[in-house]
């Protein structure tokens, strides 16, 4: 996993969360508490609710992301960019300064005047932005996007997602963002969730993760939560992201988030050992889609990614309710395709005429039990429905 240094500030499987803090200096953004337009008060903010509650990096947006609104210009974020600056120069505390933007002029400017990094919304649309932002050795924060400069976020299938991250390429200091959030009509709250179940294959392209999730709606109808009720289910999410892999996550809520990211760094795996100049890094891979991630990123051959995503991952299953016939099928097929399985007993009085049925553990890697599904198939429709649904990825 590559680190990436943000003026100072290390990001990656190295450093512990960082937590990004939000300003908004657009008076039509969505979450008051965080809007301000007069600098004095956007600085006292910075300080007090901010940075004295943690947040490494204040991430400053100049425009709303609520998709009704028309899209800013250029020129338009240009004339904000003032009140940026100055909250920067009214501002006591340390951090890593970042503007939020989709166009390379804008992150010019602010990269000239304070800023520190870049956020970009549209993942590089602007073919320039990479340019500007290595010109200024910056770190960027590429969030997927389709490449429409007034058409942030707005994907809907993951793998699709996972493509857009790598359109116009990388600096040698981007973050990549999946994109959660209403960005578009058409992307659904189960789009979101599916993305977030898949978080960990983003680690494929072996960059750091940024994760906006704070309140956002495809959690907070889960448990039912208005937004200002939304803050327990954010943060149960910050924890699940920083295990699976996210090392930004950028908040409204500083201090509470922080806590929920220390918890999830708590218990994520240890990924990373060195001895002398070998490194070696445990890839947290629980799928074989997430396997060919990782194998895609280092430019195996195809025949060869295969066989190693195939057996990168190995599934336990717990299957119940078998019969003598069914016992004797799983036995015959793991040994002909060296996958495992080992029988017990389960009592069932009357599903049989014995009134006894078994109890058993099977294990292999999906191309093993790809096999076995196919070599004990026939013998029951409730076996053959239950081997339908193992090995998936």
């Amino acid at each position: 996993m590559r680190n990436v240094d943000a003026a100072g500030l290390g990001i990656g499987d190295d450093h512990p969360p960082r937590i990004m803090g939000v300003l908004n200096v657009s008076a039509e953004s969505p979450y008051d508490p965080s809007v301000y337009d007069d600098p004095g008060e956007a600085a006292r903010y910075v300080d007090e609710e901010l940075i004295d509650e943690g947040a490494d990096v204040v991430d400053v947006g100049l425009e709303s992301a609520n998709k009704d609104l028309d899209v800013l210009s250029a020129e338009e974020e240009l004339e904000r960019l003032d009140t940026a600056v100055e909250t920067i120069e009214s501002t006591s505390g340390d951090a890593v300064w970042s503007i939020e933007t989709r166009y390379h002029e804008v992150a010019d400017a602010a990269l000239s005047r304070g800023f520190d990094m870049v956020n970009d919304v549209c993942g590089f649309a602007d073919p320039e932005m990479p340019r500007v932002c290595a010109e200024h050795d910056a770190a960027v924060s590429k969030m997927a996007s389709p490449p429409d400069l007034e058409r942030p976020g707005a994907i809907e299938d993951v793998d699709e997602i996972y493509e857009a991250l790598s359109r116009n390429g990388f600096t040698e200091k981007t973050l990549l963002d999946p994109a959660f959030g209403g960005w578009s009509a058409a992307k659904t709250h189960e789009d979101d969730r599916e993305t977030f179940r898949r978080l960990r294959e983003f680690r494929g392209y072996g960059r750091p993760l940024l994760v906006s999730i704070n309140r956002k709606s495809f959690l907070k109808t889960i448990a039912g939560r208005s937004t200002e009720e939304a803050l327990p289910v954010s943060l149960a999410a910050t924890s699940m992201a920083v295990e699976r892999g996210a090392h930004v996550i950028r908040t409204h809520d500083v201090a509470e988030t922080r806590d929920a990211a220390l918890i999830g760094e708590e218990f994520s795996r240890e990924r990373t050992r060195r001895d002398g100049t070998v490194e070696l890094e445990e890839l947290d891979v629980t799928t074989v889609r997430e396997a060919e991630r990782h194998l895609d990123r280092l430019g195996t051959s195809r025949e060869g990614s295969r066989e190693a995503a195939d057996a990168a991952v190995v599934h336990t299953y717990e299957l119940s309710g078998l019969s003598a016939e069914a016992v004797g099928a799983l036995e015959a097929a793991a040994t002909e395709c060296d996958a495992a399985f080992a029988v017990g007993r389960e009592r069932d009085d009357g599903d049989d005429a014995h009134g006894e049925r078994r109890r058993g553990v099977l294990v292999g890697t999906a191309a093993e039990l790809s096999t076995a599904r196919s070599a004990a198939s026939g013998v029951s429709n409730a076996l053959d429905a239950a081997l339908r649904t193992i090995g998936d990825t």
